[in-house]
């Protein structure tokens, strides 16, 4: 054989699923959906059919013992996928029930072959298969599992469908039962409670003939059926010169991104690189989200969309009234951060995918601690190595991301984030309150601009109606950082 053979990828109508698969689903492939109970299986499934089928290429569904046929549609046309219309047309529900009960494998293969032989199908689907298996559990004329498994693979090959059994499985059973060895491809959806927060995954466990992104991927089900969020790893996004240049030790960077504010620009060496990562760390309401939303009106000004993750609740001030200004003139897009119990996959997915519609050059995650507790408790374990692909990422694809971190204004140490992001980003910024005179002043230094030159001043700055104004050098007073100045 010289001529290799093209495996066609179905598209599965799943978002996230198909890049989680490689490019789609394997046509005339032999699929299991596995799973425990509640994790999506049906609704998954139902949700590719209602995707493919056509009138030219017609869909099966084959449903046994799990639940009656119209309870099930009864539910599942609630999804906005459901198309009511097709019902009947290119998909056709067929119940099995009868044949199941005799406890007789030959009989559930007939009426399998019965129904392909008159409608066809290009796709079919079995709902729930391990109901086959455990109703002729009493033993029959046909009990041989392995066979019909085998039997029914061959048939389905035969008649060039791409076929899904759905079915409740524990991964204790994956390697004495049959259909997980003749199965082309394993689609293994969990659901896992820690405290009130449940966390919905889906796995590839396997795929024949090309390769899928490994590990396990966080899902929702919504009123638009279920959403994948792929881990996006930073070797997939595209490169970007100036962040290469930086983690190299290479040239300085010529171009520069405005913050907002003229004499923190001066202080920066010029203002902030493209491409760069930006920690803006400082105690509550020592000005971050205000130069945050500087940051981004001066992109806009510029003629730079924005995109901004704001996980905290704050009331209406000026710096919230420029921004809700910012979102309803198109310029700054925002990622709905109000769900509870998210996944750094899903934040990323939705921040990726909001800059390649937008053409955004400049993003703004406020903030770290706010991020953090919105994330469902599994997913804060291992929060810094999320953030640092996180970081990695939106950088490759060549946009500013400045990063907000909260931290608590202790004078015995100098701290710049609570989850030692400091060495992930290439540049600091870190504000603070000092007492001069019986009054509390803030001050602000630019700790670092990796390959720039930048100013090691600590300079007083006010907050006004215009925004933040930098003043000078504090004259003739040392130790500010200490808790203790002294002139």
């Amino acid at each position: 054989m010289t001529n290799k053979v093209e495996i066609r990828r179905l598209k599965t109508g799943v978002p996230g699923l198909d890049e989680l698969l490689g490019g789609g689903l394997a046509e005339f492939s032999f699929n299991l959906i596995a799973g425990v109970p509640g994790s999506g299986k049906t609704t998954l499934a139902h949700q590719i059919m209602f995707a493919l089928a056509t009138p030219e290429r017609p869909a099966l569904f084959f449903t046994i013992l799990g639940e009656p046929t119209i309870k099930m549609l009864r539910y599942q046309q609630q999804y906005e996928f459901f198309d009511l219309a097709k019902v009947g047309d290119c998909i056709h529900f067929v119940n099995l029930a009868d044949e199941a009960m005799t406890g007789d494998f030959d009989k559930v293969l007939a009426r399998i072959v019965s129904e392909m032989s008159l409608r066809n199908p290009a796709f079919v689907m079995v709902d729930s298969f391990r109901s086959v298996v455990q109703a002729v559990q009493a033993g029959g004329p046909g009990t041989d599992l392995r066979l019909f498994v085998q039997r029914l693979g061959m048939h389905l090959t035969t008649w060039q469908a791409t076929s899904f059994l759905i079915g409740e499985y524990l991964a204790l059973e994956t390697e004495a039962n049959p259909i997980f060895t003749v199965a082309d491809g394993i689609l293994w959806m969990t659901q896992n409670m820690l405290g009130n927060s449940m966390v919905r995954k889906i796995q590839i466990a396997k795929m024949r003939g090309h390769a899928s992104i490994p590990g396990q991927h966080t899902f929702r089900i919504g009123d638009d059926g279920i959403r994948v969020f792929p881990r996006i790893l930073p070797d997939t996004a595209t490169g970007f010169d100036n962040q290469a240049d930086a983690a190299d030790g290479g040239p300085a960077v010529a171009s520069r991104l405005s913050m907002g504010v003229p004499a923190l620009d001066e202080m920066m060496g010029g203002g902030l690189p493209p491409g760069y990562s930006l920690l803006v760390a400082g105690p509550s309401g020592s000005g971050k989200s205000q130069l945050a939303v500087a940051f981004l009106a001066a992109g806009v000004a510029a003629g730079e969309r924005g995109v901004i993750a704001a996980f905290e609740k704050t009331p209406r001030r000026a710096h919230k009234v420029q921004l809700d200004r910012l979102v309803a003139s198109g310029d700054v897009g925002i990622v709905d951060t109000r769900a509870l119990d998210l996944s750094t996959d899903e934040t990323l997915y939705a921040l990726t995918d909001l800059i390649e519609r937008t053409g955004a050059r400049r993003v703004v995650i406020d903030s770290l601690s706010g991020f953090e507790l919105s994330l469902a408790p599994m997913f804060r374990e291992d929060f810094r190595e999320s953030l640092h692909r996180m970081v990695a990422v939106l950088t490759g694809m060549g946009v500013a991301v400045l990063l907000i971190s909260e931290l608590e204004d202790r004078y015995t140490d100098l701290r710049f984030s609570p989850y030692g992001a400091a060495f992930l980003t290439d540049a600091i910024i870190v504000q603070r309150y000092v007492e001069l005179d019986g009054r509390i002043e803030r001050v602000l230094a630019v700790v670092k601009v990796r390959n720039s030159a930048h100013s090691h001043e600590l300079r007083r700055f006010e907050i006004t109606d215009e925004g933040i104004a930098i003043g000078t050098v504090l004259p003739g007073v040392e130790g500010l950082l200490s808790g203790h100045p002294r002139r």
